[in-house]
């Protein structure tokens, strides 16, 4: 699996588990820890991945992906929410604002890849 992959996490250690996880499945990783910080990077960075917690601090997660489907010029661009919230509604909420994926925690590591390499477009 290969491509550029934005993770925004407030907590350092989830943050570090899953760069870790994406760095060794051949992405190139940054990771943030703040939405704010994520979207003044985007252009620079122009990942093809975003994995962004729900909950972060100012500006969720799930209003970041609002506003990122809002800028064509990131495009294209796939992007996992990470919730806590398992109820329905939460995923609902997710997907409509513009994740493509949402998982709740605690996932598997093969669920969070095996979305990754579909939204990435590939199979290794």
């Amino acid at each position: 699996m290969t491509g550029k992959v934005l993770i925004v996490v407030d907590d350092p250690n989830f943050a570090l588990a899953l760069e870790l996880l994406f760095a060794r499945h051949g992405c190139e990783v940054t990771t943030v820890h703040t939405a704010e910080e994520a979207l003044g990077r985007m252009g620079e960075i122009r990942p093809r991945l975003l994995l962004v917690d729900g909950r972060l601090p100012f500006m969720s997660g799930f209003e970041m992906c609002q506003v990122v489907r809002a800028h064509r010029e990131w495009h294209p661009l796939g992007a996992i929410l990470l919730t806590a919230n398992d109820r329905q509604p939460e995923a609902a909420k997710a997907l409509a604002l513009g994740a493509d994926v949402c998982l709740t925690k605690p996932f598997s590591t093969r669920a969070l890849l095996d979305a990754a390499r579909g939204l990435l477009g590939t199979t290794a």
